[in-house]
């Protein structure tokens, strides 16, 4: 047995020869994870908020600036609200839209028909596809000529959209395709699906509560957790969308899918301005970090854990 400190913590000088080794061989197995860590995160890290004080171009020292790449963005760089726009538009139509879908897919497979685990594996192969063959996939899907969505549109009468061409459909389009990655949330949902207790759904019927009723009085407040979690996962995963804008459109038409992120790299990777990239990801960390904790705290109001 561990001698206790005050806290319940044991110290190291009083643990055993056995458990001492047995300790270190704990932490030389953590080691790599440990060194990746430091290395690969923490380090950037903190990297990054120096640099984003300065004016560092990789070709030359970085000069100290102070908050004047902060003050740039706010102030002087149109495409930097431009950007920010157009994250935001995707953010705001894509999110609910994975949401409602996710938990439909996962109310539809919740039900025990015939083939059930094949359904459930093709709805969630192709959130598992790697990102730049979905994207190309999807170039031809959108063609305004020849794509197959706009073939379906025809059989309904409607004439064909330019997706990708045009500044009004561009971001509609990235939206919809957005729905691909839609099986994720659908596994994470009927998860919570399978959690809610069975006599819950007894209890309502015994009051006479019809399907409807059910739903919306059991099974929607019973998955307000699983749906807060899907929110905020995917709150952080739209505001980085990138891979889309940058193999499709590379920001166009007119800059109407020039997302944050696209912008961001640009600054990086074509412009060689490091300063002021780093800049822009401490601004987006911090739009993401005031978002999660304002759901943070609006979720004692809706989020429902049955305890």
């Amino acid at each position: 047995m561990f001698t206790t400190r005050r806290h319940g913590e044991a110290s190291w000088g009083s643990l055993s020869t056995a458990r001492r080794k047995e300790a270190l061989l704990g932490y030389l197995f953590i080691s790599p994870w440990l060194l990746g860590l430091l290395l690969f995160v923490l380090g950037p890290f903190v990297a990054s908020l120096y640099l984003s004080f300065t004016t560092y171009s990789i070709l030359q020292p970085g000069k100290w600036v102070g908050i004047n790449n902060y003050v740039k963005a706010f102030s002087r760089e149109p495409l930097f609200w431009k950007s920010l726009g157009n994250t935001a538009y995707y953010v705001v139509g894509a999110v609910p839209l994975r949401i409602v879908l996710g938990f439909a897919l996962a109310l539809l497979l919740n039900v025990k028909v015939r083939g059930l685990t094949i359904w459930r594996t093709l709805f969630y192969v192709p959130s598992i596809t790697p990102l730049v063959a979905t994207t190309v996939l999807w170039l031809y899907l959108l063609n305004p000529k020849f794509g197959l969505i706009n073939y379906a549109l025809s059989l309904a009468h409607i004439d064909p959209i330019p997706w990708l061409t045009s500044p009004k459909w561009s971001k509609p389009a990235l939206i919809l395709m957005s729905i691909w990655w839609v099986g994720g949330n659908m596994v994470i949902f009927l998860a919570g699906l399978q959690g809610i207790p069975q006599h819950l759904y007894e209890a309502a019927e015994l009051d006479g509560a019809n399907a409807w009723q059910r739903l919306w009085n059991v099974t929607i407040p019973m998955m307000t957790p699983t749906i807060y979690f899907n929110l905020i996962i995917n709150i952080i995963n739209t505001f980085q969308v990138f891979v889309q804008a940058f193999i499709m459109t590379d920001g166009g038409p007119l800059n109407s899918t020039r997302f944050y992120m696209l912008y961001l790299y640009d600054n990086a990777f074509r412009f060689f301005k490091m300063g002021y990239a780093s800049a822009l990801a401490w601004i987006l960390f911090l739009i993401i970090l005031v978002l999660t904790v304002l759901l943070v705290k609006s979720s004692d109001r809706w989020v429902f854990y049955g305890g």
